[in-house]
């Protein structure tokens, strides 16, 4: 398997999408949308009876993986609005260890919930060895330090180790949060891997922050404060920062992520980047939108993620299997959303 439950960040689960009832700017018809994703009659013929449907996304580059997905729900959008305001919708992801929300003044105490427990020694042994490569997504300063850390540990035994591991990553995870809310995309510091190379998560977020034209059309500004953070975002939207550690490969990672919210009556748009991941792939960034459509609501959204295990020899059939492997979590992830906003209105 190329990857093992790929981690996605789907918000729809987790209730931003509708963040806040606030004023939209201008927001595009259902049929504006529907026709800027390259979404047919048949498909909307499909859509209107219930199916989940795919769109084509443009992929940036050979590591990236791209898709798009569509579904209306029966339910009209200021109910789901209702609905995900009192917070009945919660993410349940069994691959989602911990996570909390960072304050604009957060420090090191901000991640304190953030560790490698008894059973993930091994993990934190791997992490305070780690070397350039991609085991573990770190940048050569980051690496230099652990090796000053490494020359203290000598005969350690293991609750010092991990004591040590966690709070190594939490400065790390501390500095790479401080660093970005400083300079933005700038402020990403590349991955360093083997001979020499590195990964560049920075330019891989700005790509796809300029490539998502059919989102920038309609909320210009949203788009340049994204591309160009900390620039002031629009008066109009909210934004929530967040740490995350999630089972992905099999392992805890470490994730840092920016949401940005804008939605009201009208309708609503969420983008989302993961500006540093652990291990496993380098970025992702999301779109998603929901739209009064008839008697109910349309809702699509977009991921892009990318990762050094689809590049190179058999790119082609690693990039079939990734996006098919993310479809059908996606999928997986809406028919949750899906059955779970019928309950509450068969419940009402």
């Amino acid at each position: 398997m190329l990857f093992n439950k790929l981690s996605i960040p789907v918000m729809l689960l987790t209730g931003s999408l509708f963040y806040l009832p606030v004023c939209a700017q201008e927001v595009p018809t259902p049929q504006q949308a529907l026709q800027n994703f390259g979404i047919g009659a048949e498909q909307i013929t499909q859509l209107e009876h219930g199916k989940i449907v795919g769109y084509e996304v443009s992929e940036t580059s050979q590591e990236e993986l791209a898709i798009g997905m569509a579904m209306i729900l029966p339910v009209a959008l200021p109910k789901i609005i209702d609905y995900i305001k009192r917070g009945n919708l919660t993410a349940t992801e069994s691959d989602l260890i911990t996570s909390a929300p960072l304050a604009n003044n957060a420090d090191i105490n901000s991640f304190k919930k953030f560790a490698f427990n008894d059973k993930q020694i091994d993990e934190a042994k791997a992490f305070l060895e780690a070397e350039p490569g991609d085991k573990f997504n770190l940048s050569k300063p980051e690496i230099d330090s652990l090796k000053s850390l490494q020359a203290t540990l000598e005969d350690a035994d293991d609750k010092t180790l991990l004591k040590a591991a966690n709070q190594k990553y939490r400065e790390i995870l501390l500095q790479r949060l401080l660093a970005y809310r400083k300079n933005g995309l700038s402020g990403i510091a590349p991955y360093s891997r083997e001979n020499g190379k590195t990964a560049d998560p920075a330019t891989e977020l700005r790509n796809d922050a300029t490539i998502s034209k059919a989102w920038a059309h309609y909320f210009p500004e949203l788009q340049q404060a994204w591309l160009n953070y900390p620039t002031p975002l629009p008066l109009n939207s909210t934004e929530q920062f967040l740490w995350l550690n999630r089972m992905v490969e099999d392992r805890p990672t470490a994730i840092l992520n920016h949401r940005v919210m804008v939605a009201g009556e009208t309708g609503g748009i969420f983008i989302s980047r993961q500006f540093y991941v652990g291990h496993s792939y380098n970025s992702s960034h999301v779109v998603a939108g929901g739209l009064p459509y008839k008697d109910g609501t349309l809702v699509f959204y977009s991921t892009r993620s990318s990762t050094d295990q689809v590049a190179g020899m058999g790119s082609s059939l690693k990039h079939s299997i990734g996006r098919e492997q993310i479809k059908k979590e996606m999928i997986k992830r809406l028919q949750r959303l899906n059955k779970d906003m019928k309950r509450k209105a068969s419940a009402g």
